[in-house]
């Protein structure tokens, strides 16, 4: 009976230390700042200008010749990228566009479009 007491008094401090370690603000974190996950860590966005020459209602694309984008070390070139029904209203092919764009997994967002 003794054992039993001495077994569930050391789980109890066990379980509170492993409560307390949770919290401390003191903790020294050096070398863990860029462990965040892709899910927590945003894609960085760009901004550019551009013609729009197609929209793809279906699948939910504009493809925009635009100009070269220093942020993501892009070159001028002609591509797709994935908009909302929200952003799509409105827009036409041959549309001069400014828009801000998020790069994620090898796609394009566009994040705002305006003529």
């Amino acid at each position: 009976m003794k054992l039993t007491h001495i077994a569930v008094a050391g789980a109890l401090v066990a379980l509170s230390f492993l409560a307390r370690a949770e919290d401390m603000p003191g903790m020294k974190m050096d070398g863990m700042e860029g462990m965040q996950t892709k899910e927590t860590k945003q894609a960085p966005v760009a901004n550019a200008n551009g013609t729009i020459k197609a929209i793809d209602a279906a699948r939910h694309t504009v493809t925009i010749s635009h100009g070269a984008v220093p942020a993501v070390q892009w070159p001028p070139m002609t591509m797709a990228f994935s908009v909302t029904d929200d952003q799509m209203a409105g827009l036409s092919v041959g549309d001069r566009v400014s828009f801000v764009f998020r790069v994620e997994g090898g796609s394009a967002t566009i994040v705002s479009i305006k003529k």
